[in-house]
């Protein structure tokens, strides 16, 4: 039988400890905050039996990881997807601690997930699948204690079903369990492209202080779910040519730019692959890494930036949409290149930001316009670009170290003031 270190050790969960290692060092943080910080504060395996429509049961794995919860509950999302394991949550959920406290966020981070190819499944048994792996986790969620949230493979409906298995358990709506949840039960406007919008908004920031404008920048997307799909049409709306999209099939290419509204339409109205929507020409998931242009988007998975390909990368800022899409050996590459690399737990934070938002409006019972959402967002994620940026020029680091060392710095004071119990 494996120990948790062994089930832990997996690429993704070694590029997490390597980035807060180096930041570590470089903070000069108290070694007895680094040793509780490289492990997971919680972690939870759970056997999640369902009864399928041909009457069997399958057995699949599931997870629920708090990293920390100095600053207050964790939060996180929940992935489905065939290749989740523990390292993969531990070490998201690490990255969602960092970048809840770089966003100034009341949180700490957590992140949780069923090793499942849910498009396999039928509604009834997704549904069941849900409900089970809430039951499982039941002990370490809450609005106080736990929020899960939408990820790879998960939507609002899953979080819908969520909240109800929750809610019944306790004999009352519990609509602050979970967020990304429909607008009918709770949930948020603004929510659903928060993610897309923000990384937008850093974009923005980045290309103004590059001296450059987003009329007339081109743009790549690698990814086109819910956080690239959104980030394309938010930056072609914004006068961006998106030169190129994909999925896990490869995606489409226009040197033109191309026209996202009429295929975002198609694609959703009819499950194809992206180059046969009629809209461009077929390009691979490498080629488009490997694209000339403004702005590069990783938004699908983890380490798709390697040194096996870094030094074919020609956009002039690079905006991680997806979480860990760059190695620690392709960053380098970048930084020599002179690529502007907006991290992760900095681009990507809008997600969070909107569910902090959705949270307290469940917790307040009042709720909130749009705008109200879009400008506080806005406000909320382009301070910590600027913040992060400031940090980066005067430790003379790169914008990823500052917002490593921003993030693990807060949590270390935390830490520092609490102490230690017993």
């Amino acid at each position: 039988m494996t120990s948790l270190y062994q089930e832990l050790e997996t690429p993704t969960f070694r590029l997490a400890v390597a980035q807060f290692e180096e930041a570590a060092e470089r903070l000069g943080l108290d070694g007895n905050i680094r040793g509780r910080l490289t492990l997971p504060q919680r972690a939870l395996i759970v056997s999640v039996p369902v009864r399928m429509d041909d009457k069997s049961v399958k057995v699949f794995m599931g997870y629920r990881v708090q990293h920390d919860t100095a600053l207050g509950p964790s939060k996180g999302g929940v992935r489905f997807h065939p290749d989740v394991n523990l390292g993969e949550v531990a070490a998201l959920a690490m990255w969602m601690t960092w970048k809840c406290a770089l966003a100034g966020l009341p949180y700490g981070g957590a992140k949780g997930g069923v090793r499942v190819a849910p498009e396999k499944l039928s509604r009834a048994e997704l549904q069941r699948l849900t409900r089970r792996y809430t039951a499982e986790i039941l002990p370490l969620i809450g609005p106080e204690k736990d929020i899960p949230a939408p990820d790879v493979g998960t939507n609002a409906q899953v979080m819908a079903w969520m909240m109800d298995t929750y809610s019944q358990e306790m004999g009352y709506a519990v609509p602050g369990v979970v967020t990304g949840k429909p607008l009918a039960i709770g949930g948020s406007l603004g929510r659903e492209d928060a993610t897309g919008r923000g990384v937008t908004d850093v974009a923005l920031e980045a290309l103004r202080h590059l001296g450059l404008n987003m009329a007339g920048a081109t743009v790549a997307v690698q990814g086109f779910g819910n956080v690239g799909m959104h980030t394309a049409r938010i930056m072609h709306e914004a006068g961006a040519k998106v030169l190129a999209v994909s999925n896990t099939k490869g995606g489409v290419h226009s040197a033109r730019g191309l026209d996202i509204p009429t295929l975002r339409s198609r694609y959703q109205s009819n499950v194809r692959p992206l180059h046969e929507c009629g809209v461009g020409e077929f390009i691979s998931n490498d080629d488009l890494l490997q694209l000339e242009c403004t702005i590069l988007v990783p938004a699908a998975l983890s380490e798709q930036i390697t040194e096996k390909n870094a030094a074919k990368v020609r956009c002039r800022i690079l905006a991680e949409g997806a979480n860990g899409p760059t190695t620690m050996a392709a960053d380098r590459i970048l930084e020599e290149k002179g690529i502007f690399v907006i991290p992760d737990i900095l681009a990507n934070s809008g997600g969070v930001i909107v569910s902090y938002f959705e949270w307290v409006q469940d917790v307040q019972k009042y709720f909130w316009k749009e705008q109200d959402i879009r400008d506080r967002l806005h406000e909320i994620i382009t301070a910590a670009f600027h913040r992060t940026l400031e940090f980066s020029q005067a430790k003379k680091v790169s914008l990823r170290m500052a917002a490593l060392m921003s993030g693990i710095d807060k949590i270390g004071q935390a830490h520092l003031a609490r102490g230690l119990y017993p």
